[in-house]
């Protein structure tokens, strides 16, 4: 630890404000807020630095973005000082305990007062960009392979899109017609109790663009009565549609498809939240295509006429319109065994490297504060990866 010295953050960072702006869904630039991307907009303000969410539920959360970007007031924005490497700083923050509240305070607030005193100790540049070197590794591959899951996931697309725009001989149907089990999500209980003892994990409609990339380790795990999860629980095929939430900018009907790969990531049952629908296929064959309709009709803001936006942006879904007038053009049995022939693999690989993602994160994790701390010597680190 000799090469290591002590310092107050206020000596390592440049701390900024974040500023209040509208966001949209077609800016050149990223706009954050405490529980990271939010948006986006045709302005920036800063570039190459770390985002600190400063308020409420995500007070304390870190985001570190290399290229230009807004931040908005729920957020702190720090930039590395001479002889500090950013890279480095953005791990060494994560590593930090930032639950800086201000005292007695019922909504959690970070303040740069809590947060220039915090000491930390820092090794030589040199060494900081071997640290960041090491851990960015894994980084790396995390990003490639969420580079192959987005070009997977636009090759189904573009099968289906292909196939369904140019095929006439499909049979038009009710999409509910299609669907043999339909039912709202639950919530359950967050203690064991005798009516509530049976475990397993809720996906929400925030977890849904998450879960494909390996993402699992924000969805909630809680206790949910016998009756309630037995007709929830999730199984390979079924797709969940996300029915309320939404914002100003952005409406519902965020679709998941759920595979035997994605629930072996799960050590337990796995049920859709509240504000989530469980729709089952009448048969396990349509579930790729019905899938990706489902995406298709979003994409083209087909789901919209459905949609009831509140006053405060709150956007609730007509599920039972949706599922009796929503026409669909169903294949016969011989195009959708080609058609899954296609698909079936593609989301296979797609969980495969969200998988890989997960033990990746995990890996680096588990490596990051043995390096923060000098317990491991990065010139002797040999990573096998």
């Amino acid at each position: 630890m000799e090469e290591w010295t002590k310092y107050k953050l206020k000596d390592v960072f440049h701390f900024f404000n974040g500023k209040a702006i509208k966001v949209n869904e077609s800016g050149n630039y990223p706009v954050y807020g405490s529980n990271g991307v939010i948006g986006y907009s045709d302005k920036y303000i800063f570039n190459n630095s770390i985002i600190i969410g400063r308020v409420g539920a995500y007070c304390g959360a870190v985001f570190y973005e290399s290229s230009k970007f807004w931040a908005s007031d729920n957020t702190i924005v720090v930039k590395n000082k001479e002889n500090f490497d950013i890279h480095f700083l953005s791990y060494l923050v994560t590593l930090i305990n930032l639950n800086w509240f201000s005292g007695g305070s019922a909504q959690p607030l970070l303040t740069h007062g809590w947060i220039k005193p915090v000491k930390v100790e820092i090794p030589n540049f040199n060494l900081q960009q071997k640290i960041a070197k090491t851990l960015s590794s894994y980084d790396d591959l995390i990003e490639n392979n969420l580079q192959r899951i987005k070009l997977l996931e636009e090759l189904a697309q573009n099968t289906f899109n292909e196939r369904y725009s140019t095929n006439l001989e499909f049979e038009e149907v009710n999409l509910g017609s299609l669907f043999g089990h339909e039912i709202g999500g639950g919530w359950g209980n967050d203690e064991l109790t005798d009516e509530f003892n049976k475990p397993a994990y809720v996906i929400r409609g925030t977890d849904i663009d998450e879960l494909p990339t390996g993402k699992l380790e924000k969805v909630p795990f809680r206790y949910h009565k016998k009756s309630n999860l037995a007709s929830r629980k999730l199984q390979d095929g079924d797709i969940i549609f996300e029915v309320s939430g939404g914002s100003s900018y952005e409406g519902v009907a965020k679709t998941l498809l759920i595979t035997e790969e994605l629930l072996k990531q799960f050590d337990n049952a796995v049920m859709p939240a509240s504000f989530c629908k469980l729709a089952r296929p009448a048969k396990r064959e349509y579930s790729n295509f019905l899938f990706l309709f489902l995406r298709f009709l979003r994409n083209n803001r087909g789901t919209e006429v459905f949609e009831i936006r509140s006053a405060s942006n709150i956007v609730n879904y007509n599920w039972t319109a949706f599922l009796k007038f929503q026409k669909v053009k169903k294949p016969n049995d011989d195009v959708l065994e080609k058609f899954n022939a296609i698909v079936e693999p593609i989301y296979k690989q797609i969980y495969i490297l969200g998988n890989q993602n997960q033990y990746l994160k995990e890996a680096r994790d588990i490596l990051l504060p043995r390096l923060m701390i000098g317990m491991i010597d990065v010139e002797k680190l040999e990573l096998e990866l």
